[in-house]
């Protein structure tokens, strides 16, 4: 129980502080006798009676004073206030100056009788040196006194941001599965299309769209396992060339960790699937010296200026030398124009008798055009 035996902590001013929790100590022990409330000898019984609702409650709550709405707080307020606290006895218009061209009109309708509930309410508040965005549900309802004259009201609150927060990311995140399915009906349909429109046989058809599909099934699987709805690059290439690392020859993957969108995701694990599939049936992974070097940087800019850029390589050295197809299917389509057009970048590529290479260079930023953050 709180400790009363203070010279200020007079039995009969105290006792209906009947908590022991800390803001009933800091009530208990401040001075008031220089605010309009005087020292606390002098408080009305309304006052007392409020304040010891307020301080026995566990909820979130304050309660604002007479004209001035001088507050005070509970335990429970104390995190609402961040850096602002401790602030008991001050006007709630100063405590929450930043917002109060939006909460003044609020409070005075119950300074007037009118009770307001509203819930999920946006403000900008400044709590921590720095402005942003919270969100409360809270109540302000009118305190009266014995005669029924309003003499103060009591904000009864919980924040919700994090609620929020988690609502509007579970919508963007659903607008993009939307999307994305969307997306990956046309590129299925396209696939199928396209494959049989250009295999030599049903059965290269039938075995080209399993492969296809897989490496599609498997770039999905890496953003249902990604929180951010995008996933890093090494992750989304070497699950692509798994199927490749068994045979002969030799791969290296090496890049800074770097997390792309899931239009790129797509791409990209489509693009290294069908040079790992060229490379395997007729390029450098088909011999035992072969080798197949993947790098991925953020590259100074080309020219002074200018800004840096991503720049993707698949190299292939040590191979049997190489000539340009003499057709062109749908793989050729994937890796590109599907590819770079997915980053908003430039494709080049060589056919070059030591063997393949192709380069990949777009701007940082779109690296994670469509990322759900």
């Amino acid at each position: 129980m709180l400790d009363r035996t203070g010279p200020m902590m007079l039995a009969d001013e105290t006792t209906f502080l009947i908590g022991d929790d800390e803001m009933s100590r800091e009530i208990a022990t401040q001075d008031w006798s220089g605010t309009p409330l005087g020292p606390m000898s002098d408080w009305p019984a309304a006052l007392r009676v409020a304040l010891g609702t307020l301080l026995s409650s566990k909820f979130p709550k304050a309660l604002c004073w007479g004209p001035e709405l001088l507050t005070f707080y509970n335990d429970g307020f104390r995190p609402i206030l961040g850096d602002k606290h401790p602030c008991m006895g001050q006007p709630f218009s100063q405590i929450w100056a930043e917002a109060w061209e939006t909460i003044g009109p609020i409070a005075d309708r119950a300074l007037q009788g009118e009770a307001t509930y509203i819930e999920d309410f946006p403000l900008v508040i400044n709590r921590y040196g720095y402005d942003e965005e919270a969100f409360f549900t809270f109540a302000y309802s009118p305190i009266t006194d014995e005669t029924g004259a309003v003499v103060g009201m009591l904000d009864t609150v919980v924040e919700t941001t994090a609620k929020v927060r988690a609502e509007r990311s579970a919508e963007l995140r659903i607008r993009e599965l939307v999307h994305r399915s969307r997306n990956t009906f046309s590129l299925v349909s396209a696939l199928v299309k396209q494959t049989h429109r250009t295999a030599r046989t049903l059965q290269e058809a039938e075995e080209t769209i399993s492969q296809r599909l897989n490496s599609l099934i498997n770039a999905q699987a890496i953003l249902a396992g990604s929180n951010s709805m995008g996933a890093e690059i090494e992750s989304v290439v070497s699950g692509a060339l798994a199927p490749f690392r068994q045979g002969s020859g030799h791969v290296t993957v090496s890049g800074p960790p770097l997390t792309i969108g899931p239009e790129q995701v797509i791409a990209l694990a489509m693009a290294v699937h069908e040079l790992g599939t060229n490379a395997s049936k007729y390029g450098a992974l088909t011999a035992p010296e072969g080798h197949v070097t993947i790098t991925w940087k953020i590259a100074p800019a080309p020219e002074a200026g200018g800004e840096p850029e991503f720049v993707f390589s698949w190299v292939e050295t040590n191979g049997p030398a190489v000539t340009a197809p003499e057709r062109r299917g749908f793989g050729s389509f994937l890796v590109g124009k599907a590819f770079p057009h997915a980053f908003q970048g430039s494709f080049e590529q060589s056919y070059a008798p030591e063997g393949y290479h192709c380069t990949m260079r777009c701007g940082p930023q779109n690296l994670t055009v469509g990322l759900v953050e």
